[in-house]
């Protein structure tokens, strides 16, 4: 073999390929246009996770929008998402859109398909009041000392696509199926007595110790501290087993129950 053969034949190596595969991405679709009110309401939803934010690639659905959104508009609503951690890598819309993204150096996607459902996001209880004292001759018996910040939640019915749900301060235990499109966010650890195909986020304050535990891994992505590991992954080790899945180092380790 020739020198020459051999560099022909190095030359025709590959150096890549191109591979089909299902990527979850988050979807911000612009109703109205209102950067001031867009910019408050993003950083609520920030604080209740805010390792799940970070560098997480958004597309920017125009389908919706009414009004006539203009290059110096869709720039401001772009520099707010990276302000706040996402970082914008298309926009969803009609033809109309296309010099729009082009004139933001992104790409234009086509309007969605299928019918997507809004995000139900499980409110916390709100406190009652207490109630007023009375005058009375004798002093009042001690109040009962509070329950501990990390009692969690408890959710007893099956967890919808579309639905997302957060315990604040604690564990978040469901005691049902989670299904495709639903999320799960818990300060402290997850426990989901059945199959979990939906989002599962551990730990998203930062606790590293926080883990995942479920009856059948079937999720779309799972995270804990902001390490996550997406469905294309997951296949790859103990899919549809029970497992539990804890944070070592960077990586996320799962193992069978």
């Amino acid at each position: 073999m020739t020198a020459d053969t051999t560099l022909d034949l190095l030359d025709n190596d590959p150096v890549f390929h191109l591979k089909g595969g299902m990527l979850t991405m988050t979807l911000v679709e612009l109703i109205r246009l209102a950067p001031e009110q867009f910019a408050r309401q993003l950083a609520e939803k920030v604080e209740q996770a805010p390792n799940f934010f970070v560098d997480t690639p958004v597309v920017i659905a125009l389908d919706k929008l009414s009004e006539p959104l203009s290059d110096m508009t869709l720039r401001h609503l772009l520099s707010i998402c990276r302000d706040h951690g996402l970082q914008p890598v298309a926009l969803r819309g009609g033809e109309d859109f296309r010099a729009l993204a082009g004139n933001a150096d992104m790409v234009l996607l086509p309007p969605g398909r299928q019918r997507e459902k809004a995000i139900e996001v499980a409110a916390e209880p709100a406190p009652k009041p207490a109630p007023k004292a009375e005058p009375a001759p004798a002093p009042a018996a001690p109040a009962p000392p509070p329950a501990p910040a990390g009692a969690g939640k408890i959710i007893t019915e099956p967890v919808r696509g579309g639905q997302q749900i957060y315990a604040r301060g604690g564990d978040l235990i469901v005691l049902a199926p989670v299904s495709a499109g639903a999320e799960l966010l818990a300060d402290g650890h997850i426990h989901v007595y059945g199959p979990l195909r939906g989002r599962a986020l551990a730990g998203v304050t930062g606790d590293r110790q926080a883990r995942i535990f479920c009856q059948s891994l079937e999720a779309e992505l799972v995270s804990i501290a902001g390490q996550y590991k997406v469905a294309e992954d997951l296949r790859k080790q103990q899919w549809k087993a029970p497992v539990q899945i804890s944070l070592e180092g960077d990586s996320l380790k799962i193992t069978g129950l």
